[in-house]
């Protein structure tokens, strides 16, 4: 083992998702490069009188294989649900068993930017109805956002760090730059990384529409998420999770893992500007993106593909458009930059995660997920952003982007992996 932290390599090993579009890696991937929509009316509750009526939902979901019994699915908010499921599903894949390693050395970082949403709409209906006797012993265990990790460490007794991140819509990309600098310090052998979110209830669609930031296409959901379209309107929501293995090089070739890709840089900052505004010319993401390039050692021109965090606000797409340029230069323009938001809809604590599981598979099927829904570009979003179609080409290192409320930002960095 490498005694220099920052010799010490970390590789992707293991993928898991949840989405609109697929509970399981391979079917997800396949409907992302073939262009589909995860986006339709909402059906989980009645939402005639919201706003907006659609979203990207988890439909016919079973979490139970990766539970240990049916009680403790009951006993779990739909949130932590997904992750669990999605870090089983990277358990699985990664091919790690768990009697061969020290526990101690294995950790969780699953954030969520909201947390038990669904739990605590639920038990504020009881409370106004039957009063706070009737309340559940399990609410609390059920909301706070820290249950997904802290629950899938319990049920695979996995010892080593633990916390949960919390940064909007930031979340699970600083999860997972966190969970690679754990393991560049030698803290763990190796963590599983990610974000869960389930906020398609009343009370979220509805806060959400009080600040205008959803968009209102009701008519036309599968064309409602246009990233950098000049007809954008906001974001839809989506729900779901996706959770890496992370995983310190030898001990990943010691045991002849299967490699996806190598993660190389971590960029953190602030934009200290507004709420929910980014800043002026995307300054706080542009210096995110420089600082996970510094650490990475890869010059601009070396990034072949950004998957940007690319919402459909009207704001947001400008700023990262212009943050971009303002990092790659004259390179920005040879760049392949996508959006898959236009198919999954924004999944806020996990979007940086499922993303990152798309970069993974972009790496290793060298192919660029498309941006759906670009008919009209943007004057002021001048890239190019692969529109409608995935893209055959040759990708050996890849930025992947995303920005939340409250100015945070959040970069990593991926490339092929080169024994």
């Amino acid at each position: 083992m490498a005694s220099n932290w920052t010799e010490r390599r970390v590789v992707v090993t293991g993928l898991g998702i949840v989405g609109s579009l697929g509970a399981d890696v391979d079917t997800f991937w396949k409907n992302i490069v073939s262009g589909q929509c995860g986006i339709d009316k909402i059906t989980h509750f009645d939402a005639s009188q919201f706003d907006c009526q659609i979203a990207s939902e988890v439909r016919g979901f079973d979490p139970a294989p990766a539970f240990p019994s049916p009680k403790e699915v009951r006993r779990t908010d739909r949130f932590a649900q997904f992750g669990v499921y999605a870090a089983w599903q990277a358990l699985k894949d990664s091919g790690l068993d768990l009697e061969k390693v020290n526990r101690d050395e294995i950790g969780c970082f699953i954030g969520s930017g909201i947390g038990g949403l669904h739990t605590t709409e639920e038990q504020h209906k009881i409370y106004l109805q039957k009063g706070p006797g009737r309340l559940s012993p399990f609410m609390i265990p059920m909301l706070i956002l820290n249950m997904a990790s802290g629950m899938f460490s319990m049920y695979y007794k996995l010892r080593g760090p633990n916390v949960a991140t919390c940064s909007a819509c930031a979340t699970s990309t600083h999860a997972i730059g966190e969970a690679w600098r754990t393991i560049k310090m030698g803290d763990a052998h190796a963590m599983f990384a990610g974000g869960s979110e389930a906020t398609i209830v009343p009370l979220g669609i509805g806060g959400f529409c009080a600040m205008r930031a959803m968009s209102t296409r009701n008519d036309e959901p599968k064309k409602a998420s246009r990233p950098f379209d000049v007809g954008r309107d906001g974001f839809v929501m989506g729900e779901g999770s996706g959770v890496l293995v992370l995983e310190e090089l030898e001990h990943a070739k010691a045991r002849g893992a299967r490699i996806y890709c190598e993660l190389v840089g971590y960029g953190n900052t602030a934009d200290a500007n507004h709420m929910t505004s980014p800043a002026p010319e995307g300054e706080g993401a542009a210096r995110c993106m420089k600082m996970a390039l510094r650490h990475s050692g890869l010059n601009p021109e070396d990034i072949s593909y950004i998957n940007a965090h690319g919402t459909s606000t009207p704001q947001g797409d400008i700023a990262e458009t212009q943050a971009i340029k303002a990092v790659f230069g004259e390179h920005a323009r040879k760049l392949a930059v996508s959006s898959t938001k236009g198919a999954t809809g924004h999944m806020l604590g996990a979007a940086g995660a499922v993303e990152t599981v798309l970069c993974a598979k972009a790496i290793e099927q060298q192919v660029a997920p498309p941006t759906i829904n670009l008919d009209n570009p943007d004057p002021q979003c001048d890239l190019d952003y692969v529109p409608h179609t995935a893209r055959e080409m040759k990708i050996d290192a890849i930025v992947n982007n995303s920005f939340g409320f409250g100015g945070h930002n959040a970069t990593v960095i991926a490339k092929r992996f080169v024994g």
